[in-house]
């Protein structure tokens, strides 16, 4: 695997596991559920409403209309008796009220608004829960350490109780926070039915003798009789516990559903699809968990809703002008206002509007009958299949990002995050399907995005550190900063600045090189270089060529500086130090090696053309350097600097050793040998400069004779010395060929 796959496959799986991380967490889910599922709402819109369902709505025009109170509690339980009697005329299959009937009002009242419920046998009441706290006790009876909470149904009026067909609860957090779910069955109550479920139940009571006898069938350990049948349902808490009965078979054998669709899809039911539906719809309500996801159909009042006064009197047909039809239908009676102002049974829910105004209570009972009347609730994956979507989202999109440019990474993430949101939001319109939209495209995506362009970001400087670094091999710093901000000064870069060349060239190199082989002489010069080098960073100054044995070093400035002379000075004399200790350690190798220093004024720059530019010098001074290197071949010498070098530098033992033309030159230059630096120069080699230059000056008077004996004494003195032995020759040569009284002192080179 490639350095690229594999920086993208570490991306993926860390985003993959991020993903996987926040989706763990309380507050990824919370987001999931007020971001994630608020879009796929606002994504899908206003779904239709089954026509099954409608809501009589107790509200301030109905108070109106009728000359009553506001305030329900003091509506007279006649009028709700009225309503039900019209109701049932109507046709309406079940009537539910989300209201609570725990208070006596009018004992006459009560007995006529059980007399109607009564009579309709389809009227299911609300009844609230209650929680109590009953101390824990100890052994004998002493007062324990805890308590545990207890939750009950309190029940409505005594007569009111015993003729209503069910007594059931619904339970919405009264709290400022999103109404997402409703129960089916409370846990905390024994598993007692909620309001949705009771009213599906008597809905669907014209085929509950089949259905039971489906479920007798096909469970395992039950008898004809294991539950109770029509005529017996209608006796007080009845219908409550056959339908916790049935709950139970659900819940402990979860393969009973299996069995029980099986045989709705055969026998007495293969020729009646509407029968099938109406077993199938049972059996899914009993299989869901306590909890489900509300599948809202649209803002307040999206369900059919009827003013209480309209339902009351359908003669008055209100601003529509159309009578309500409510044969067949389940009708939820509550409160249920149009201004945010006047609601009092309301939630916060995804349909909320931005005026305040809320669902209330009773429309909210009314959406989860028809989600389980549908069968249509909003259905969240499990959690195997949303970590699955995340680690594939998470590696899918940290690759693409990581292998990708900036600019198509971007467009490839935007692109499939969409197409993503198209799938989901199809998804939760066709089946309901809740596919996580927070973790994977707002946590996700731009976080891989992001951390891929930091990574290339961080990646690039580290190339961009090497390419610096392996730059400063060939360029000087300031040279590499000009190109890192523009590239344009590789051609246009050249200047006229004030520089010391020092060139170096070893003795005798090609015979070194025939005798060794290639790899051999690589790390002998290696080694050789790595001594000299050093010493020209050191002090300040750059290599600019390296030609098989030879290297130019330069110091350069804007304006003359004697102080980068010293520096020059100082290095050369520590390049020479090195050189004759690395001909210490390597005794049959040894690199003598010539150096030559010269300053004046060069052109620095980038010289080349097209696609190869080479940075170095041009200039009649550095040709001059090599020349001042070469001479040393004929002083005997190692180190000679130019006297240009050498001005108003006075930390230095140095000797002239004559004024010179090298071959191929028009201008004589003076040139020094450069010995140490003054404070290190002993008296004997102080003493013996001095009689080179009153030699030196003698053979300058042209007395050749004198000029000799001195030389003489200075090589018997010092065992060998070059420059006098080729002063000695030159005297032997000018005696015998004098140049006559027009010379000026200056030693004429016929080769380079």
């Amino acid at each position: 695997m490639s350095s690229r796959f594999y920086k993208a496959a570490i991306l993926g799986i860390l985003i993959a596991l991020t993903g996987i991380g926040f989706a763990m967490l309380s507050f990824g889910f919370e987001l999931e559920e007020t971001v994630g599922l608020h879009l796929l709402f606002k994504l899908r819109g206003v779904r239709r409403p089954p026509s099954d369902v409608a809501v009589v709505s107790i509200d301030k025009t109905s108070a109106d209309h009728l000359k009553l109170p506001y305030d329900t509690r003091k509506w007279p339980r006649t009028l709700h008796a009225r309503l039900i009697e019209e109701l049932a005329k109507q046709g309406a299959s079940v009537i539910v009220f989300d209201m609570c009937f725990d208070e006596t009002r009018s004992i006459e009242d009560d007995r006529i608004f059980a007399r109607a419920v009564r009579k309709a046998g389809n009227v299911v009441l609300c009844a609230r829960m209650r929680r109590d706290i009953v101390p824990l006790t100890g052994k004998n009876g002493r007062p324990g350490s805890g308590e545990i909470y207890i939750a009950k149904l309190v029940p409505t009026v005594s007569p009111i109780n015993e003729a209503a067909a069910a007594l059931a609860p619904f339970p919405l957090p009264k709290v400022p926070i999103r109404v997402n779910q409703f129960w089916t069955f409370t846990t905390g109550a024994g598993e007692t039915p909620t309001l949705p479920v009771v009213a599906l139940q008597l809905r669907l009571l014209p085929i509950y003798e089949e259905f039971i006898h489906i479920v007798e069938q096909t469970a395992a350990g039950l008898s004809n009789s294991a539950f109770p049948h029509n005529n017996e349902l209608f006796t007080p808490g009845a219908i409550e516990k056959a339908i916790s009965g049935i709950r139970d078979i659900f819940t402990g054998e979860p393969a009973t559903v299996e069995r029980i669709l099986k045989a709705a899809d055969s026998g007495a039911f293969a020729n009646d699809p509407a029968k099938r539906r109406m077993i199938a719809t049972l059996t899914r309500m009993y299989h869901n968990s306590d909890s489900l996801y509300l599948n809202f159909y649209g803002p307040p009042e999206t369900i059919t809703t009827i003013p209480y006064y309209q339902a009351l009197y359908p003669e008055q047909t209100g601003e529509a002008g159309v009578r309500p039809d409510l044969k067949n239908k389940v009708v939820f009676v509550g409160l249920s206002e149009k201004l945010e102002f006047e609601q009092k049974d309301e939630f916060y829910t995804v349909y909320s509007q931005q005026d305040g105004r809320n669902i209330c209570g009773v429309e909210i009972a009314a959406t989860a009958f028809a989600n389980l009347w549908e069968d249509t609730p909003v259905r969240p994956l499990g959690p195997a299949v949303c970590v699955a979507i995340l680690i594939l989202w998470g590696m899918a999109s940290g690759m693409s990002c990581r292998l990708l440019p900036a600019l198509p990474a971007f467009c490839v993430a935007v692109a499939t995050a969409l197409l993503y949101l198209f799938f989901a939001k199809y998804q939760f319109m066709s089946m309901g399907r809740w596919y996580p939209i927070v973790a994977p495209l707002f946590v996700q995506t731009p976080l891989a995005f992001f951390s891929a362009i930091l990574w290339k970001f961080v990646d690039v400087s580290h190339e961009r550190q090497n390419i610096r670094k392996a730059f400063g091999f060939y360029l000087p710093e300031e040279m590499i900063e000009k190109l890192a901000k523009n590239i344009s000064e590789i051609s246009t870069g050249s200047r006229l600045v004030y520089g010391i060349c020092l060139c170096t060239d070893i003795e005798r190199y090609t015979a070194l090189a025939e005798s060794m082989d290639p790899e051999e002489l690589g790390r002998h010069m290696n080694e050789y270089f790595a001594a000299i080098f050093g010493h020209v960073k050191h002090y300040g100054g750059f290599i600019s060529d390296l030609k098989g044995d030879s290297m130019l070093a330069l110091w350069v400035s804007v304006q003359p500086d004697a102080a980068l002379r010293d520096k020059a000075c100082r290095a050369a004399l520590e390049i020479d130090r090195s050189i004759l200790h690395f001909n210490r350690l390597h005794e049959e190798k040894q690199l003598h090696t010539r150096i030559g220093v010269h300053y004046g004024q060069i052109l620095l720059g980038n010289v080349g053309y097209m696609d190869h530019f080479e940075y170095r010098p041009l200039g009649d001074m550095v040709n001059t350097a090599s020349r001042i290197e070469n001479l040393n071949k004929y002083l005997g010498t190692r180190l000679l600097v130019s006297g240009d070098v050498l001005a108003e530098l006075d930390g230095y033992l140095t000797r002239e050793l004559g004024t010179f033309l090298p071959a191929g030159k028009t201008k004589p230059l003076v040139v020094h040998e450069l010995l140490s630096p003054l404070m290190e120069a002993d008296t004997v080699r102080r003493e013996r400069c001095d009689l080179f230059d009153d030699a030196l000056d003698r053979f300058r008077k042209q007395l050749w004779d004198e000029a000799a004996e001195i030389f003489t004494r200075i090589i018997k003195q010092s065992g060998d010395d070059g420059p006098a032995r080729f002063y000695l020759k030159q005297c032997e040569r000018l005696g015998q060929e004098p140049p006559g009284e027009s010379w000026d002192g200056v030693i004429r080179m016929e080769s380079k």
